[in-house]
């Protein structure tokens, strides 16, 4: 005999709907009543990322009262960028709108912009974040909508479960009524996900070689504004090759690379020799403003630099360490330069006119009046192995 409300001898409800992405979830019954949730109103594919108790959870199963099938399909995922690569629309479940500058729909509105893309073939995410603090800041920022939910501010803590049941139910009352009409065919199909990261990987791998991240501190901020900019356009595969072929044509230009106006590695040393030469024959208040010649070396960096300069910022032991590169320090430029640790990092070349030659020893004997380490790094060291001289360089420069 069938139990309250189940009855095997129906037919299951199988139809196009959105995918359910539960992240990092900390318990295995909260799964399993999500699963029930979905089960109740025709919503069939669970992806979890990283449950925090494991998978398969025998919890969830308990919980899930019989929504079996749905526990047995789910995939698991280590991030959720992987869970939603396929995806060309997410939608974020939060109380908080992280201060992103995105559409904030209810369930019932969320369900009207998902079911002319579910139904024309698109595969659609439905993301929620933990029990305890929910979706981060950077989860957020890979939605295209937020979803909020109308709740006592008093009280506003929902359930997991609860929460997937109130969009579900949204869902499946509009496709349960057959309301539902297939959105007008596009030139270009809308962009995965895959694709869009894929460009913002290129689009920040060359902002980073002109330091378009600065201060430091505010690059995640900088990156997510920039994503949300692009999520905004619900691109289509079309769009993003359009964008991707117009960054690379900047970049590249159309007389060989132009990395954002970085000279090649001669022509980088050969300015460097020229402002050297050309500052020893002046005098002091003739010469171009310090700070405006920092960043014009910083734009133009030689190959050594550009690599010591990556690595660093990408080692951990040096997060901390407050290096900044080619900036003043009184009438100088410092190569790479600490002020918390009074520690400069003197990048000789192979090879060096003699102009630059003084200037190099005229600005090491200013540092070290002033209190300034020096530790020299060769430049042919760095470009054979980047990796040794880093290792080196944490020992001596550290505090």
């Amino acid at each position: 005999m069938p139990g309250a409300g189940t009855d095997k001898t129906k037919r299951w409800i199988e139809q196009p709907a959105p995918v359910v992405v539960l992240v990092e979830t900390q318990l295995g019954d909260n799964i399993g009543a999500a699963a029930r949730a979905m089960a109740n109103f025709g919503l069939a594919r669970l992806r979890l990322v990283k449950p925090k108790q494991g998978w398969p959870n025998e919890r969830a199963v308990v919980m899930a009262a019989g929504a079996d099938r749905i526990l047995n399909d789910a995939v698991v995922y280590e991030t959720l960028a992987d869970a939603v690569a396929d995806c060309t629309f997410v939608l974020a479940l939060t109380a908080r709108n992280h201060d992103q500058a995105k559409p904030v729909v209810s369930a019932e509105e969320a369900a009207i912009e998902m079911g002319p893309r579910v139904a024309a073939g698109e595969t659609v995410a439905l993301v929620f974040g933990r029990e305890r603090n929910g979706l981060e800041a950077e989860e957020v920022g890979m939605a295209d909508r937020i979803v909020t939910l109308p709740v006592n501010p008093a009280f506003a803590s929902l359930n997991l479960a609860q929460a997937v049941v109130i969009v579900a139910y949204e869902w499946f009352k509009r496709t349960g009524a057959g309301s539902t009409r297939a959105e007008p065919s596009r030139r270009s199909p809308p962009a995965a996900k895959q694709q869009i990261e894929a460009f913002f990987t290129d689009v920040e791998r060359e902002l980073e070689k002109v330091e378009f991240f600065r201060p430091p501190e505010k690059r995640g901020v900088m990156q997510i504004n920039l994503r949300n900019i692009f999520h905004r356009l619900e691109a289509t595969k079309q769009d993003m090759r359009t964008l991707h072929g117009v960054i690379m044509a900047l970049v590249n230009g159309s007389k060989g690379p132009a990395r954002g106006g970085v000279l090649d590695p001669s022509q980088a040393q050969g300015l460097r020799e020229m402002i050297a030469e050309e500052g020893a024959g002046r005098a002091r208040a003739a010469r171009t403003p310090v700070r405006g010649l920092a960043r014009l070396l910083r734009r133009n960096p030689t190959e050594a630099e550009r690599s010591l300069w990556r690595a660093m910022t990408g080692d951990r032991r040096f997060a901390s360490l407050g290096f900044k590169w080619q900036v003043p320090v009184g009438p100088h430029i410092a190569d790479f330069v600490s002020f918390p640790l009074k520690c400069m990092i003197d990048l000789v070349p192979a090879t060096e006119a003699e102009p630059a030659q003084k200037a190099r020893a005229a600005r090491r004997t200013w540092m070290t009046a002033h209190n300034y380490r020096i530790v020299e790094v060769r430049a042919a060291n760095v470009e054979a192995n980047v990796k040794a001289v880093l290792d080196a360089l944490a020992e001596k420069v550290a505090p």
